[in-house]
């Protein structure tokens, strides 16, 4: 696995294991969890995973009926938890609140780029769900359906998706960053009839013109017979007749009453499809439910985060991420916390956009990912210390490692070395954090420290022998856990093959990262083990980036890989063969990099794109990537016996 770590990161790690954080004595005096309960909760959790997560469903949600068992693994890796149970998410998430004085407080604080509020009690926040809701029964959409969501970081995002959940239909977000290929492909494996999107969203203060997006995936996806249309941004758009319709004129309409009736859901019922890349072409639905999902973010939210009924809550990831479905829409409101929503970019129109927000709302918790701390440290220190940031308590960061570097600049320049950081380690897959301290766990700078309670991780090497401290090997999980995915939609085989296939015999999860354990116990995340590659804390398929390549006619093959980046973690290095006569003018870089653009939006151009004449594969013809990304880095290539040519 050398391929995967390059030596920077392994001296940076090596470093940093030496350097331990205890925890401040103002905060583990006050804590969700104390340090003496925390140890009681990892031995309960180890030794017993399943009384472990029986108490928290006890604890941390409201049942309509209660499980006849908690969890069936009698036809693994199909693992049902809390089996026979009845309950609903956005019960949970909103409706129990309103017989509480939670009624009247904030559950949304919402800032636009332009600088346009809006706010939202527990009570308003229950009428738009329940408007939405009734307004998607008009259309038709029935328990089971599903439907896709395409905006940007608006609250009617979170009133969309917390609509289907009421109603039982199943939600697919896709990110408001994907472009046409991408939402044509989400929209078509899940079959949706149904499409919620927005005009356009603000974006370092242009336009995302996402309407017209859309148009064209449903071109190329015709399985859509309804578009509603937010309007956002307020320039002029296409409109379907029979086919789209505004939001705003359908909420005039007697269907949207402000009361609906709550689907009464099996446990195992879908919750939603959220796509993410794999290592082929075709992206893969992951799949959750309503039962362990909601009893395994509002139990890790709560303890990891230590979320308390004051708080103001900011996690600064976008809804069509796991992050965002779990930390911004679902856990927050199942635990009845305040949270903050911005839309736009943080660096916009200064870089700091960020700090001025925490300083105007008294944001007193940050997650977000380390590509972001990266882009803001690059401004220095100055923009962050001329606003007031003491009302920070905690800090978190999620998407990928955090190198040490920026781990500290966050803990001294944004924290003044008094907020803990929690540095979260988790999946789409996993649905909630995995491997994560609480703030009572001493800190080292990099590490996301150890299992969460009641979830059994381990690093193993080929034959699933544990590794030594030190050693680089597979990641992954030893026992089920009530917030895994179910299946990928539509693909059973596929979800067998993906992360249960490799340590079949034992029943282990593989997670598709690479770690290490240090001395102490430390869990170190490395990186990918398989073709996906990480930007800004993103997963994309080396396959997908290749496939929107390939479909420009002057490309005949073409092979990406990721290298490592100072503010991206990684960014692409694509290499393409024309096709003959295809000739490549002076400007073929910059017309690839605008088709992949077009095709799957800005996330995924390459940095580089190198025209070459060939590509070194092995007599097998698969592609060797070690040598792309050896050559891309300047590095020796290795032994080179097993190439074709």
């Amino acid at each position: 696995m050398g391929d995967h770590l390059d030596r920077r990161r392994e001296e940076e790690i090596l470093e940093a294991e030496q350097q331990v954080y205890p925890p401040p004595e103002h905060i583990t005096a006050s804590a969700n969890v104390s340090p003496e309960d925390y140890e009681r909760f990892r031995q309960q959790g180890t030794e017993d995973p399943v009384s472990f997560w029986e108490d928290r469903a006890h604890e941390m949600v409201d049942w309509f009926e209660p499980w006849e068992k908690v969890l069936d693994d009698s036809n693994p890796p199909f693992y049902r938890w809390f089996v026979g149970a009845r309950t609903n998410i956005a019960y949970n998430a909103v409706d129990r609140h309103l017989e509480t004085w939670r009624r009247n407080k904030l559950a949304l604080i919402w800032e636009g780029e332009p600088g346009d509020t809006r706010t939202f009690s527990y009570y308003r926040l229950c009428r738009e769900v329940n408007r939405f809701a009734n307004i998607l029964k008009g259309m038709g959409v029935q328990r089971g359906d599903r439907v896709t969501i395409y905006m940007g970081r608006i609250p009617e995002l979170v009133f969309a998706m917390l609509a289907c959940a009421k109603i039982g239909a199943v939600h697919s977000v896709v990110y408001g960053g994907f472009s046409v290929e991408a939402l044509a492909e989400r929209i078509e494996d899940a079959q949706s009839r149904v499409l919620i999107t927005a005009d356009g969203a603000w974006l370092r203060g242009k336009i995302v013109r996402l309407k017209d997006i859309a148009d064209e995936a449903v071109k190329r996806s015709p399985v859509v017979e309804t578009m509603i249309v937010v309007k956002r941004t307020g320039q002029e758009v296409y409109m379907e007749t029979g086919r789209d319709f505004w939001l705003h004129e359908l909420q005039q309409l007697p269907i949207a009453s402000g009361y609906c009736e709550t689907e009464v859901m099996d446990a195992e019922d879908p919750l939603f499809i959220l796509y993410t890349s794999g290592t082929t072409g075709k992206p893969k639905g992951v799949l959750h439910t309503h039962g362990g999902y909601q009893v395994g973010i509002a139990t890790t939210l709560k303890w990891a985060f230590d979320i308390k009924e004051e708080d103001r809550w900011w996690c600064a990831a976008d809804p069509g991420w796991i992050t965002g479905h779990s930390y911004i829409v679902y856990g927050p409101l199942i635990l009845g916390a305040t949270s903050f929503m911005y839309e736009g970019a943080p660096n916009y129109p200064y870089p700091d956009r960020w700090w001025r927000l925490i300083e105007h709302y008294g944001i007193t918790i940050l997650y977000t990912a380390p590509t972001a701390i990266r882009g803001l440290m690059r401004f220095g220190d100055a923009w962050p210390n001329r606003r007031d940031l003491s009302s920070l308590r905690l800090l978190g960061t999620v998407g990928e490692p955090i190198n040490p570097e920026a781990w500290r600049w966050y803990y001294r320049v944004i924290g003044k070395e008094r907020c803990p950081i929690i540095d979260t380690w988790w999946q789409t897959e996993t649905g909630n954090f995995m491997i994560t301290p609480l703030p009572v766990t001493p800190l080292k700078p990099g590490s996301a420290t150890f299992p969460f309670p009641g979830i059994i991780a381990d690093v193993v090497d080929e034959e699933g022998n544990s590794c030594g401290p030190d050693e680089d090997g597979y990641l992954v999980i030893k026992h089920p856990w009530p917030a895994m995915l179910r299946t990928i939609y539509g693909d059973p085989d596929r979800y067998v093959e993906q992360y249960w296939s490799k340590f079949r015999e034992q029943g282990w999860y593989l997670a598709g990262d690479s770690a290490r354990k240090d001395k102490d116990g430390y869990f170190w995340i490395i990186g990918r083990i398989d073709d996906v590659i990480k930007v800004s804390g993103y997963r994309l398929g080396t396959a997908e980036v290749e496939s929107a390549l390939v479909s420009h006619p002057a490309v005949a093959e073409a092979a990406v890989i990721g290298v490592p980046d100072e503010l991206k973690g990684n960014v692409i290095y694509a290499y393409c063969i024309l096709r003959e006569g295809a000739g490549a003018g002076p400007d073929i870089e910059e017309e690839l990099k605008q088709h992949v653009r077009h095709e799957m939006g800005p996330i995924a151009v390459p940095a580089r794109i190198e025209i070459v004449d060939r590509l070194p594969k092995t007599r097998s013809g698969k592609i060797m990537r070690r040598v792309l990304r050896a050559r891309a880095m300047g590095l020796p290539e290795g032994d080179l016996s097993t190439l074709a040519d």
